[in-house]
């Protein structure tokens, strides 16, 4: 599993900026539920310069803007207060295994066209998947990649060398044969590297994503990098085919490379063509958020997410001095989570005190607190396990991003004195801090990160973090944490297709390496984005902390 961006490693959106996202019990608060009328045009107003429709390079979720032109063989469905729910996009189902979960067979719907006219086949998939293994079409998601048969040694198919672990044998056939047995491949193949690429319109692979065949109800109207993307109607999509979106604006414009200050100030004034506008990864910062709340026009328009990334204080467990589980288990108590929450905007916009490795909204998660402690925590506790472990005069240094992490390593450096424990805050900038952290030496002791799974499984949350296989080399096993009893654990929920059996095995884990206490779970984060007053089927569901782009639509 590998995150979506670097820095925080939350997946984002198309057009996403990464930010921290939030997960507790409540439902989605602000946002629109309202009724949308079919027709006008929906406006973007993004931070980004460029955007790619190319499946093989995109690491977008499934309720992003990329699926508005291109759909998949499964596709996600969001409510406001439900978990997400996978349901059959072009194929006719989930997905079938006979083997225990080692090969997945789909069959695709009748009668589907491509923009053109052209139809859809499944030899199609096939050449989509197969062309996001060329080194030239790098970045998207790789899950497919390290499961599919032979996948670590196929290069994609511009040499004519064809995936044979990838099969279709008739047009509406397609079978997947894997290394292992994966419980979650019918998420998997939710991703965009799953849409259709027919090779006939793969001419120009690097300008692909700029006008790709449109399988989903729009298509690229025009897209001016820097400036403007447009988007039409596909007049071939089949509204009885597909569940997944329901296409009410007649268009779609981004109103591209804008400052992030100037997104939410043209949202919260609300006037002109930005009545229609919304942001999707541009989320209302802490100083904005006396100005939102004390206007309820504009706080009604606020939607926040009731679930999302976990941000965590990693222990580097390798260091001598926090490899012993007592002094870790200290920290549990030391750390003023109350602090970190205020720094990050407060209980509404911050986010919710966490205690689990799971997060709410994900199957598996169950409500527990192996540390109790008062959310400021418990100094007092934290001295007397330090005392009992032997151990005085701690000084560690935390790592910290010096544009956006400060005020948490401050809050963390704060709460930890009190318990007698010295942090040493080093700023970095976030390439080489992530370079610090993920890499062969890890020097450091401390630091705060935030995950968000690609896909709504507590394999997301679990396996990336906590497996042996993800220390160093670009892994996010930042704790450096490492138990043989976990990897064997990890490794059998993995294979588990039974979506119940395998949320008990993940479940068991979260309580199962909290034990050993590897890092300090501190906020499930809250995303807040602002739309405008026409913009309706905003909102943010337990999973993912973004807006459902495929369900939104306008009141006149």
């Amino acid at each position: 599993m590998k995150p979506i961006t670097r820095a925080v490693a939350v997946a984002a959106v198309l057009a996403l900026a990464a930010t921290a996202c939030n997960a507790n019990n409540k439902p989605s608060s602000g946002g629109s539920t309202g009724t949308a009328e079919a027709g006008g045009t929906l406006q973007f107003l993004s931070t980004s310069k460029e955007i790619s429709f190319d499946p093989a390079k995109s690491q977008n979720l499934g309720t992003s803007a990329i699926h508005l032109i291109l759909r998949g063989l499964t596709a996600w469905k969001t409510d406001p207060a439900k978990p997400t729910e996978l349901i059959p996009d072009l194929a006719t189902d989930i997905g079938q295994t006979t083997d225990g979960g080692k090969t997945w067979t789909y069959k695709l719907k009748p009668n589907l066209k491509y923009a053109d006219g052209s139809t859809i086949v499944a030899a199609d998939i096939k050449y989509g998947i197969e062309r996001s293994f060329a080194p030239e079409l790098s970045g998207g998601l790789g899950y497919h990649k390290s499961l599919l048969a032979g996948g670590d040694k196929y290069t994609g198919p511009y040499k004519g060398a064809s995936l044979d672990s990838v099969e279709a044998p008739d047009d509406t056939t397609i079978v997947f044969k894997l290394n292992k047995a994966f419980g979650d491949w019918p998420w998997v193949v939710s991703m965009p590297a799953f849409s259709p690429v027919p090779k006939k319109a793969d001419t120009d692979p690097a300008h692909y994503g700029e006008k790709p065949l449109a399988s989903g109800p729009y298509q690229v109207k025009t897209y001016t990098p820097g400036s403007k993307l447009e988007l039409e109607r596909n007049p071939n999509w089949d509204k009885a085919s597909d569940p997944a979106r329901t296409a009410l604006p007649d268009a779609y414009v981004w109103q591209m490379g804008l400052e992030s200050n100037t997104v939410n100030q043209r949202l919260i004034q609300d006037s002109g063509d930005d009545k229609f506008a919304a942001a999707t990864g541009v989320s209302v910062p802490a100083a904005l958020i006396p100005t939102v709340n004390g206007n309820p026009a504009v706080k009604a328009r606020v939607a926040t997410s009731p679930s999302g990334a976990l941000q965590y204080l990693a222990m580097n467990n390798k260091r001598p001095a926090l490899s012993n589980p007592e002094v870790r288990k200290a920290i549990q108590y030391a750390v003023d989570k109350q602090a970190v929450q205020v720094a990050e905007g407060g209980p509404e916009f911050g986010g919710e005190i966490a205690s689990t490795l799971i997060t709410p909204g994900i199957d598996g998660y169950a409500k527990y607190n192996a540390y109790e402690a008062p959310p400021a925590g418990d100094p007092d506790k934290a001295k007397q396990l330090l005392a009992a472990a032997g151990v005085s005069n701690l000084r560690l240094t935390l790592v910290a991003d010096n544009a956006t992490g400060l005020p948490v390593a401050q809050a963390i450096q704060q709460g930890l004195k009190r318990a007698g424990i010295t942090v040493d805050i080093k700023p970095l900038d976030a390439e080489p801090l992530s370079d610090l952290i993920t890499g062969n030496k890890p020097d450091y002791d401390l630091t705060v990160s935030s995950w968000l799974p690609d896909f709504p499984s507590a394999l997301g949350n679990i396996q990336p973090l906590f497996s042996t296989s993800e220390i160093g080399n670009g892994g996010y096993n930042i704790s450096r944490y490492s138990n043989p009893a976990v990897d064997t654990a990890i490794n059998a929920a993995t294979a588990e297709p039974d979506k119940t059996k395998a949320a008990t095995l993940w479940s068991a884990l979260d309580k199962q390496i909290m034990t050993d206490s590897p890092l300090v779970p501190l906020l499930y984060a809250r995303n807040a984005f602002l739309h405008g007053s026409k913009v309706q089927n905003f909102y943010l569901p337990p999973y993912p902390p973004y807006p459902n782009t495929l369900i939104l639509g306008l009141t006149k």
